[in-house]
């Protein structure tokens, strides 16, 4: 399993990280489930976001806090202070902690809107 990470570096810069997460193996043999779970991780609050429409100036913004933010439905695109760019399709999960610095561009690309699942995280790893 595995995630997308938009950071900023300590120049302010902001970049992607592919970040693989370790697992573990574990087996429900009466439900004849096997499966893969990663660590826990702490959260806090959950929300839905159904983004009806974007600025269209394409300036940048740092993230409001630490948070996983989940692809659900549409697509959308950033890009980090370095130009580097990366599509997010349903199913796209973008750990973004450049809570500081340059930030990055997000971009909606689907003409209905997108909707996201926000997962706001603690300070810190």
């Amino acid at each position: 399993m595995h995630y997308l990470r938009v950071y900023a570096d300590a120049d302010g810069e902001s970049h992607f990280a592919e970040v693989e997460l370790p697992t573990e193996r574990v087996a429900e043999p009466a439900r004849a489930l096997v499966a893969e779970l990663s660590a826990p991780l702490d959260a806090g609050v959950v929300v839905f976001r159904n983004v009806l429409s974007e600025p269209t100036d394409g300036y940048p913004h740092v993230a409001p806090r630490r948070q996983l933010i989940v692809q659900l439905g549409g697509e959308a695109e950033i890009e980090t202070s370095d130009g580097e760019v990366r599509r997010l399709s349903p199913g796209s999960v973008v750990l973004v902690e450049d809570t500081t610095g340059k930030g990055h561009v997000t971009r909606g690309l689907s003409p209905g809107g997108r909707t996201t699942l926000v997962v706001t995280l603690p300070d810190g790893r």
